[in-house]
């Protein structure tokens, strides 16, 4: 067992509770994801001492949850929940209990959700890491099983997160639902509209972040989950495509494709692209129509996506950057069909777009999970990789000071004048200031002496 820096001070925290006469353990998700293989990120403990003993045994320590007997230990830089035993009282709000009961470690144990996170270890056991074991959690992470602690429906009923929570673990911790629980789940999937969105925002995003977010999505619409959490994606379901553009099938199909596919070339999956990646044709059902040739088209889909992805952002409380990034995304996502028709100057404002990597992978996702041609995919990162050794935009060469020194005053003619002027500089055709307020010359109404000695003062 590695002894990290954590994880010395974790024991120095737990050997001032075992030296004051209490039991300690280490709790939950550290000793689960040490047993599984995972990285360890936090180390909770477990306690017989009571919230005013542990105030008193560290001071400068304080309460977090004085309601469910927690206090945050401070100690060699590390911050550590010390949880008093408890059993809980009713939950009234499907999220946390009204009350708690100071117990001992076999009834806090199987207080808690999954068997996997019902699992306590002894600190100073000899060999180290020795497990106590009151759910038979051990025997089924060596199966890989995740099961719900006692009666499933009570877990869910008592904290809904649960809920999501149950999806999540088996997704980022690759285990397979038992079969009770995943039913239970079914069953109860309703209780989700009771807990906020920002909770389930939360859960979502490490759905969508872990490797196997195909399999998490699908879990999420195949439980109901998914109607508590974006509904919409429902109509994607049976949505039938061009066979001769999407073999693969619905849009349902294509959109887990995407997901199964992203990240699998080992390059980084932010948030946004994720999100864009589920989102992206979310607005092809409320467009789609069938020529009088039996033709299926789904005009305006990304107009009509952008705007549906900001009502569902917005449901889930995600933040207006958040939100815009992944708008945006979706609304340009078929532009890259009309890249080889842009203009020079048109590709370049349309490759400098804050969030163009994830856009390109975007693409490159979509080409892949329908009909392969990447063609334009190509012509674009060719396009940006000769752009490497200067800006894909520059600086202006006029800006709208020039203008107001040549006697103009700020107006609409200003946008069309200088969209015109930058437009030629990306172009290539204007190389310098002086050959820009020439042009500008020629498109506004400068008086020429005006402009003649404005380049002189400019030494133009």
């Amino acid at each position: 067992m590695e002894r990290t820096p954590m994880r010395a001070a974790a024991e120095a925290v737990a050997r001032s509770l075992a030296r004051a006469g209490h039991l300690v353990y280490f709790a939950g998700g550290c000793v689960r994801d040490r047993l599984m293989g995972y990285p360890v990120k936090d180390i909770d403990i477990a306690t017989s001492a009571r919230p005013d003993e542990v105030l008193r045994l560290f001071p400068g320590s304080w309460e977090v949850g004085a309601a469910f007997g927690v206090v945050l230990v401070l100690h060699k830089g590390f911050c550590f929940e010390v949880a008093t035993f408890r059993r809980d009282g009713n939950y009234s709000d499907g999220r946390r209990p009204d009350t708690v009961y100071f117990t001992d470690a076999r009834e806090d144990a199987r207080r808690r959700d999954f068997t996997m996170n019902g699992l306590f270890e002894e600190p100073f056991s000899d060999p180290p890491g020795g497990i106590v074991d009151y759910v038979d959690g051990v025997a089924d992470i060596e199966a890989g099983i995740l099961r719900a602690i006692g009666n499933p429906d009570c877990r869910f009923e008592e904290d809904s997160l649960r809920l999501m929570r149950a999806v999540r673990f088996a997704v980022t911790r690759e285990v397979a639902m038992e079969a009770e629980t995943y039913a239970s789940v079914c069953r109860n999937s309703g209780l989700l509209a009771r807990i906020a969105p920002e909770r389930i925002r939360e859960e979502l995003d490490r759905i969508l972040l872990a490797p196997r977010r195909r399999a998490g999505v699908e879990m999420l619409v195949e439980t109901g989950l998914m109607k508590h959490i974006i509904p919409e994606v429902y109509a994607m379901v049976d949505c039938g495509q061009p066979p001769q553009w999407h073999p693969e099938g619905d849009v349902y199909t294509h959109t887990l494709m995407m997901l199964e596919a992203l990240g699998t070339d080992g390059g980084p999956v932010s948030l946004e692209l994720a999100l864009a990646v589920l989102l992206h044709d979310i607005g092809k059902p409320a467009c789609r129509e069938v020529d009088e040739t039996g033709r299926i088209r789904f005009s305006g889909h990304d107009k009509e996506g952008a705007a549906l992805a900001r009502v569902i952002l917005r449901r889930l409380k995600y933040s207006n950057a958040v939100v815009d990034a992944v708008a945006d995304m979706v609304e340009r996502h078929m532009r890259f069909m009309h890249v080889r028709q842009m203009k020079k100057s048109t590709l370049r404002m349309f490759m400098n777009s804050p969030f163009f990597r994830d856009e390109l992978e975007l693409h490159r996702l979509d080409c892949l999970s329908s009909n392969g041609l990447m063609d334009n995919w190509q012509f674009v990162r060719d396009a940006r990789e000769s752009y490497r050794q200067e800006p894909l935009v520059p600086p202006p060469l006029v800006t709208g000071r020039d203008l107001m020194a040549l006697g103009f005053s700020p107006g609409p003619d200003f946008k069309k004048w200088l969209s015109h002027i930058q437009e030629l500089q990306l172009e290539g055709t204007l190389r310098n200031r002086r050959e820009a307020l020439l042009r500008l010359g020629q498109i506004a109404p400068v008086d020429q002496n005006t402009l003649a000695e404005y380049l002189e003062k400019l030494a133009l």
